[in-house]
């Protein structure tokens, strides 16, 4: 299978992966031929693009970290918070069991998978973006955990902390949330409270991990001093807050918002690596950028040697260096051969350039 852009989705080509909406009711279901209409459809619900299966992608199969039934279950627990918090700001013992339960299937999900690399469009829901963004920070973190040789208990408190990280935005008006123009001083001031009110709020209700806790007060404090609320930095900053903060800024740019659209994973990788030492942990930046899958398995890339091809295998300590499926040299068909621009001696000078259109 492989990855197809929107905007190059053609009307004949057959869905291999099964599409949900914002209810996890079956929008497109596998084995689906293309329409014109479910183009437009697809367009109009905001999706990227869809896995499709053809001849030149026949055999390669992502690897799927986290399978569709626990993102699902996940974003269900997620929502079930928000609801009993905004209704009335208590947190029972039974949605608290549920999020623990989220947790450690997580947890176990992820260190059952031999290959640790994350395909970030596979994390890609069309729920609430809230509630699929908390989801999505979670396993982030919690790879980015594992690949740091934390203990499951560490993990745990990790994971908590991560799928309720934004749960302060409760007190910040929706209009504000999702304007689409620049904050004022004045909204964006209510914005920076929301790591404290957070805090605040799961402290309260002394029934959530107390290092969770502090976890969200400090996710969006700055390796350089340079965040909020407090202006903590360096270790200063507790290590669920360095990892969240590092899974969150990630998960925002490759997701769309009201204020822009999303980037490539290649290009938020970028910027996570460009951040290291200031804005995040260059220690956890190190193992984060090891987790993540900047052209991912079945995505069609241009090299720079003017060829294209399709991803077929990532290298976690490599992530820029895939072995590529050559299928075009310049626009012209070829014999489909591999390149190992890691391992390849005569490709070692070349590099990708983006992704490609075909």
């Amino acid at each position: 299978m492989r990855y197809v852009r929107i905007e190059n989705l053609k009307e004949g080509m057959v869905n291999c992966k099964p599409l949900f909406g914002k209810n996890n009711e079956i929008l497109l279901n596998s084995g689906v031929i293309i329409r014109e209409s479910y183009i437009s459809k697809l367009k109009e619900l905001g999706y990227h693009g869809i896995y499709i299966e053809d001849s030149i992608s026949e055999g390669i199969t992502p690897t799927v970290l986290i399978d569709d039934n626990l993102r699902i279950e996940c974003v269900k627990s997620v929502r079930e918070v928000y609801d009993k918090f905004s209704s009335n700001k208590v947190l029972n013992e039974e949605v608290i069991e549920d999020l623990k339960t989220c947790v450690d299937e997580i947890i176990n999900s992820v260190l059952s998978n031999k290959e640790l690399l994350i395909n970030v469009i596979d994390l890609k829901g069309y729920d609430d973006y809230t509630y699929s963004h908390s989801v999505n920070v979670a396993v982030l973190s919690i790879a980015t955990g594992i690949k740091l040789n934390h203990s499951k208990n560490v993990l745990y408190r990790l994971g908590m902390a991560a799928f309720m990280h934004d749960i302060g935005k409760i007190f910040v008006p929706k209009e504000i949330i999702n304007k689409c123009g620049k904050l004022t001083n004045d909204e964006f001031a209510l914005v920076k409270r929301h790591p404290l009110k957070g805090y605040e709020l799961l402290k309260r209700g002394g029934n959530f991990p107390h290092y969770s806790c502090i976890g969200i007060l400090h996710h969006h404090e700055k390796y350089n001093g340079t965040g909020y609320p407090i202006g903590l930095s360096g270790e200063d900053i507790s290590l669920l807050g360095r990892i969240i903060t590092i899974s969150d800024v990630y998960d925002a740019l490759t997701s769309d918002r009201p204020y822009r659209e999303a980037l490539f994973p290649s290009e938020s990788v970028e910027y996570i690596m460009g951040g290291s030492g200031t804005l995040f942990d260059p220690d956890i930046t190190s193992a984060f950028v090891r987790i993540i899958a900047p052209y991912p398995v079945g995505t069609c890339v241009n090299l720079s040697s003017k060829k294209s091809g399709i991803v077929v295998r990532n290298y976690p300590d490599f992530c820029l260096r895939p072995v590529i499926k050559i299928l075009f040299h310049s626009d012209t068909p070829v014999e489909p051969y591999l390149i190992d621009l890691k391992n390849d001696p005569d490709a070692r000078d070349v590099v990708i350039t983006g992704v490609a259109d075909f």
